[in-house]
């Protein structure tokens, strides 16, 4: 089974960026899809994106899509997630996840990473 460790979070204002990663071991990511979610305080977790890692592809919440951007390595077996033009609406933990299918529900992930916090100010 896949080990996941989220790391790069942090308070940040709005509008300003953040890079987040998650590192695999254990196994490669590379027979996997990779996802990213979310959850604030008193919500449940949320859809943020997700790539399935041998092809590339990726695909994004509505909510993230042209301010957020999922990219891989390959040889660090590692993804990571751009977050520009960040709001408030954004402050959450944000945990990566491996799937076997393409999805955007979190039951259909089934290793988690401990998570990340960001907080961004107004």
């Amino acid at each position: 089974q896949v080990q996941l460790v989220e790391s790069g979070g942090g308070l940040v204002q709005a509008g300003g960026s953040l890079r987040l990663s998650c590192a695999a071991s254990g196994r490669t990511f590379s027979t996997y899809v990779v996802g990213w979610f979310r959850q604030a305080p008193g919500n449940e977790r949320e859809f943020v994106g997700t790539i399935r890692w041998n092809t590339g592809y990726t695909y994004y919440a509505d909510s993230v899509k042209g301010r957020f951007t999922i990219s891989r390595d390959n040889a660090k077996n590692t993804m990571y997630l751009q977050m520009n033009s960040l709001k408030p609406e954004d402050t959450a933990v944000y945990y990566c996840a491996t799937g076997r299918r393409f999805a955007i529900r979190a039951d259909e992930y089934d290793s988690w990473g401990q998570g990340t916090h960001v907080t961004v100010s107004s």
